[in-house]
């Protein structure tokens, strides 16, 4: 490595800011795949003698779109549920059209001085609306004239250690995700389509971990520091997860789970102005449940979990099969007049199962079916008990992206920079629950070349608001890949929904209006965008 080299290493590591964005990739089909980053973030993809190793994604797209910010302050960032605070709602004569560009570089030291056993990996990310904003200091802005932005966001800076075969120590900013895969090594549909999809969890975090992958056996354990807060005092959010996943034969692999939040955070830290924890302003943007407690409170909450799957990599035979099923348990206390008293339990239950059949000569000619069900509170604690799913979202800005379905607008979707709000942006549903699936079709019209993809998303929720009904709305939506050539494509996208009458409700009672205050049902929601991505090495 020559000494340029090195100080171009230090300079990108020191000078970069912390993150504060969202961690958005794409699934869509799996020859798109090839342009996701995160797929190709392994260190043994590049010769053995090339110690220093440079990757970056680059995505463009023009959009446009019925959906906007009502408060200019969202108006460069927009992140959370639609119609949710942060104002975002739809419109039949305001029309949203914009480009944005995002990069996503990584820089991978495998010295050969350790022979393998050392690596240092470090992601960014720079992003910005075209003619957003110049001469200022923060992320995702700097596309307007002069540009001049101050806007690298730290993404990852860890330390991997492997100390024999099949094991790796994980120290710093890393993957946080519920898979029992490792995110370095492994595509990312692949992550998308297995363990819990990071519905839960799928985003990064600072800690440690530590796991072996043999060929028949997976475990992981790991412990994240989320909000460390006052130093000497006992205030912090911290995570631990165990994971296992054993292998049955050829094409059937099962697993089990445990991740448990101490969470004594008393709503300190959090993404800007809107805190974190189960009673924060944050947990309302990400469509998550809301606890009417104080901010003040203790939580203790755990999560048990099964997996399973079935020929993940989808090349043993045409038929693929995953789920999951993950319990939700716990104990919040708030403090009433100096005193923690019991302010809930928690107990809610959410499962998952998928199935795709390739039919064609490809991998892309294929049909899938997902369906998802996550159980809901109509009452939320006013019995003291909530019976809806908790998710990461509750103390992150997104903590959870659950991108794999193939929807566009009911779920969320990943060709996004700076807007990322699905209809449903949580599992929980604001903790209504979740009843819904889609379905699509994939097909290369020219073998590895053009893809088509139609689809349909649609959705209820078990627990029915005030004035509204269960309906949440139905999702059609189709997109056009053309393979420009290694790693690069050039995409055209389209959905539309019909709302249900799950909006006709404005109910607050679960921490946000429903429909965002309106006196009557929302116009319908619909989005078309042209994308652009390179990968390139």
């Amino acid at each position: 490595m020559t000494k340029n080299t090195l100080i171009l290493l230090a300079i990108l590591l020191v000078s970069s800011s912390w993150l504060v964005a969202q961690t958005n990739t794409d699934k869509q089909t799996t020859e798109a795949n090839k342009f996701n980053l995160y797929s190709k973030d392994m260190p043994y993809n590049a010769k053995a003698n090339k110690e220093f190793q440079f990757l970056a994604f680059f995505i463009t797209q023009g959009v446009h779109s019925n959906m906007y910010p009502k408060a200019s302050l969202f108006n460069g960032q927009l992140v959370g549920r639609l119609f949710g605070p942060n104002s975002s709602t739809t419109s039949d004569s305001a029309k949203s059209n914009y480009f944005e560009q995002r990069i996503i570089p990584f820089f991978i030291y495998q010295p050969k001085l350790f022979n393998g056993k050392a690596i240092l990996r470090a992601s960014f990310e720079i992003d910005w609306t075209w003619g957003d904003q110049a001469y200022g200091i923060s992320g995702n802005k700097g596309g307007a004239i002069n540009a001049d932005q101050v806007n690298i966001q730290t993404q990852n800076v860890e330390l991997e250690l492997i100390p024999a075969k099949n094991f790796a120590i994980n120290i710093g900013l890393q993957r946080l995700f519920d898979t029992p895969y490792n995110p370095y090594r492994t595509m990312f549909d692949k992550m998308a389509t297995t363990g819990y999809r990071l519905a839960y969890w799928g985003t990064d975090a600072v800690g440690i971990s530590a796991r072996y992958d043999g060929d028949y056996q997976k475990a992981k354990a790991g412990y994240y520091l989320l909000y460390e807060n006052n130093t000497e005092a006992d205030d912090d959010v911290t995570l631990t997860e165990l994971v296992y996943q054993r292998k049955l034969s050829m094409e059937w692999n099962v697993g089990a789970s445990v991740y448990y939040i101490r969470d004594r955070g008393k709503g300190q830290g959090g993404v800007s102005v809107f805190g974190q924890g189960l009673a924060s302003t944050l947990a309302a943007y990400n469509g998550s449940f809301v606890f009417d407690i104080q901010k003040d409170y203790k939580a203790d909450i755990a999560w048990l979990g099964a997996t399973v799957s079935r020929n993940p990599d989808f090349v043993l035979d045409p038929v693929q099969l995953t789920g999951f099923l993950n319990y939700n348990l716990g104990t919040v206390r708030s403090n009433v007049e100096g005193s923690y008293k019991k302010a809930a339990d928690i107990g809610g239950f959410a499962a998952n199962a998928r199935a795709a059949y390739r039919y064609g000569r490809t991998l892309n000619d294929y049909v899938s079916a997902d369906f998802i069900y996550a159980s809901g509170d109509p009452n939320g604690i006013d019995d003291k008990k909530y019976s809806g799913v908790i998710t990461g979202n509750t103390w992150g800005m997104p903590a959870n992206i659950f991108i794999g379905t193939g929807g566009y607008l009911l779920f969320p979707h990943a060709n996004v920079v700076n807007r990322f709000t699905p209809v449903v942006s949580d599992i929980s549903n604001m903790g209504y629950g979740l009843i819904g699936g889609t379905m699509n079709v994939y097909h290369d019209f020219i073998p590895n070349k053009l893809n088509v993809k139609a689809g349909t998303a649609m959705a209820v929720s078990p627990a029915k608001p005030q004035n509204g009904g269960r309906n949440l709305g139905t999702e059609l939506n189709a997109a056009v890949t053309y393979t420009l050539g290694p790693y690069m494509s050039v995409e055209m996208h389209g959905a539309y929904m019909w709302l249900g009458d799950f909006f006709d409700s404005s109910d607050a009672s679960h921490g946000s209006s429903i429909n965002g205050n309106s006196l009557t049902r929302p116009v319908n929601p619909y989005t078309a965008f042209i994308v652009y991505k390179w990968l390139m090495f």
